[in-house]
């Protein structure tokens, strides 16, 4: 069972966390191939038939992103826009993502605290990013629960403690996809 991993940072370079998550997929690329859209994408014009053709190679599905504005980079929701149509994704005769274990691995610049009912959210992840479960449940996926990892604030800087919470974060990330993607 091999899972496709959707990265859409638009300023990788500059990430601590999903860089370190990548270096951590890398070592196992019989399990995982990593599809940095950004990369793939620089001017914006996605590729319908082959991001169709990506998935479907792949047993399992996941986005990774940072959340902005509860919600996914541009490039990602693009992505969703015009790969997930009408008769391939869903519709009478869509099946592409029936069955299929979905998911989404995120990033969250504030405190898991703030993502409560008492939090300055309100809500959880899970409820703050329904919108991924609901496209992908409508697609017959199979939705998996999210992984989320509360970033280390980078106003405070980066010592040894926060390179700790990132490299857990990445053993935690693995551990996660191993559980519910095989």
């Amino acid at each position: 069972m091999k899972t496709l991993i959707i990265l859409a940072h638009p300023n990788l370079a500059q990430s601590t966390v999903n860089r370190r998550w990548l270096a951590e997929l890398a070592k196992h690329p019989e399990h995982y191939t990593v599809h940095k859209l950004y990369e793939a994408y620089p001017s914006g014009k996605i590729d319908v038939a082959r991001e169709q053709a990506l998935v479907e190679a792949h047993d399992n599905l996941v986005f990774q992103f940072p959340v902005y504005w509860f919600n996914c980079p541009p490039l990602l929701k693009q992505w969703f826009d015009d790969v997930l149509a009408y008769g391939w994704a869903y519709g009478s005769k869509g099946k592409a993502l029936a069955g299929r274990k979905t998911g989404i691995a995120v990033s969250l610049g504030a405190p898991a605290a703030d993502y409560t009912a008492q939090g300055s959210v309100g809500h959880t992840v899970a409820e703050a990013l329904r919108p991924f479960e609901l496209s992908l449940r409508y697609c017959n996926a199979d939705w998996q629960p999210p992984f989320a990892f509360h970033t280390i604030d980078s106003n405070a800087g980066y010592d040894a403690a926060a390179e700790q919470l990132v490299a857990q974060s990445a053993a935690d990330y693995l551990a996660h996809l191993q559980k519910y993607f095989g």
